[in-house]
């Protein structure tokens, strides 16, 4: 296990405590849990942010109803 300093915001260091004493853990215990969490949802072999681009547009006909009658119809 590797033994590392990290700086973390006030308010987020007063969050991570409250959660470790809710659950009886220790404040390093939140820390990995958390560190676990973002690593499973950024697993390797993923391209960088910078190689995706949006897919092309395309043409979906005409419109069923006149541009200036969409806020109205959304608020209904």
């Amino acid at each position: 296990m590797v033994k590392t300093q990290v700086q973390i915001p006030d308010h987020l260091y007063r969050e991570a405590k409250r959660i470790a004493a809710e659950n009886e853990m220790s404040f390093a215990e939140v820390v990995r849990r958390g560190l676990e969490e973002i690593v499973r949802h950024h697993p390797p072999g993923r391209g960088a942010a910078v190689d995706w681009q949006p897919p092309k547009p395309r043409d979906l006909g005409v419109a069923m109803v006149p541009e200036d009658e969409w806020t109205g119809l959304v608020h209904e």
